[in-house]
């Protein structure tokens, strides 16, 4: 076993045991997640590009990996940050967390306090990170100082397909599009997991899956029901061409979102969004429904906002953080838009909001 270093951009350390991948140093914006099981959607879900994800359950592995539960083409998140990685035997159909890293070219990093790390980033914020052995010190320190803040990172086009795909093959485990779809749904991918598409299957749906560079008049010459946008990875604020979009095609289609889709929305209809302390990320967050009052738990992973004061008077909000109080979705009858801002699908996560996609889909046209 070979040991390896996590430092953090404000100089704080943490030694440790590598595994996964020997490549070069790892960089990223470390940020925690809460969840317990399901890390290999969380590691495969394109919108921890550009971040190292600690986890904060106390041993990860133990069921190993396979890919019928990815939530994209491989691991999108930059290293793995665990407290003890699990290294026994694993089902026949299946093979172990390291290998599943190493397949994908990710290191990670185990033994290290991660309920020191992250009460750390609670009280100083997800920061830039790297990990690396300790003969690369002086070349990790030198990247760390440069590297550009999330803020600053356009990360889209790494994880958004190049072409348009009608109803897309998600993979073995799957549920395929049902054989007359009953409604058409123009989904703009700017880092979408399978499942979403998925559960959009299952409620009916046929989908076309564009990428995040498709124009207005595209969306429309493919007369869809509603247009969706998708989550994904970073700043929303740097997205103009999505916001761009939106704002084309507000009063032309039922506009819907999800996480990075719901941030593209608020700033589309007028709104802000502003970068969070440590973010969401887990799923036991739970969130509150203002048309009912009823409470449900989520699963959720972000960490930009929609920023209260700034909505416009037609715009309500549809849910809150029953933790802090933040946003969670908005609805808006007059420009015919809605959205949320945690992830729906259960993958990984509670099954209490998948009745979302069917509300979607009552709402298109």
């Amino acid at each position: 076993m070979k040991k390896a270093i996590l430092k953090l951009r404000d100089g704080k350390e943490f030694e440790g045991i590598a595994f996964g991948a020997d490549t070069s140093s790892a960089l990223g914006e470390l940020v925690f997640n809460t969840g317990i099981p399901g890390y290999q959607e969380i590691l495969t879900d394109p919108s921890y590009a550009g971040q190292i994800v600690l986890l904060t359950s106390p041993m990860i592995g133990n069921y190993g990996a396979a890919d019928t539960d990815n939530e994209s083409d491989g691991i999108k998140a930059s290293a793995l940050v665990v407290r003890k990685l699990y290294r026994g035997p694993v089902m026949q159909d299946r093979i172990t967390l390291d290998d599943f890293m190493k397949k994908h070219n990710v290191r990670g990093i185990e033994g290290v306090d991660t309920r020191a790390i992250t009460l750390h980033l609670r009280e100083h914020g997800s920061q830039n990170a790297v990990i690396f052995y300790p003969e690369e010190r002086e070349e990790a320190e030198k990247l760390l100082s440069s590297f550009p803040e999330i803020t600053e990172r356009d990360l889209i086009d790494g994880v958004s397909v190049k072409k348009a795909i009608y109803n897309p093959d998600l993979g073995t485990g799957f549920t395929k599009a049902p054989g007359k779809p009953l409604k058409h749904i123009a989904m703009v991918d700017y880092g979408i997991k399978r499942s979403i598409i998925d559960n959009f299957y299952k409620v009916g749906a046929a989908v076309t899956l564009f990428p995040h560079t498709v124009k207005a008049e595209e969306i429309l010459a493919a007369n869809p029901d509603a247009l969706f946008l998708s989550n994904g990875p970073g700043d929303p604020a740097l997205l103009h061409d999505a916001v761009e979009l939106v704002r084309k095609l507000i009063g032309k289609l039922p506009i819907e979102g999800i996480c990075l889709g719901h941030q593209i929305i608020t700033i589309a209809i007028g709104g802000k969004t502003e970068k969070m302390k440590f973010g969401h990320h887990g799923s036991n967050h739970p969130v509150r429904d203002t048309l009912t009052g009823k409470t449900f738990v989520t699963a959720q992973n972000h960490g930009f906002m929609t920023s209260k004061d700034s909505l416009p008077k037609t715009t309500s909000i549809w849910f809150t953080n029953a933790n802090d109080g933040t946003i969670e979705g908005l609805y808006d009858e007059t420009l015919n838009v809605r959205s949320v801002q945690f992830h729906p699908e259960a993958a990984p996560g509670p099954e209490d909001a998948l009745w979302i996609f069917r509300t979607f889909m009552e709402k298109a046209r």
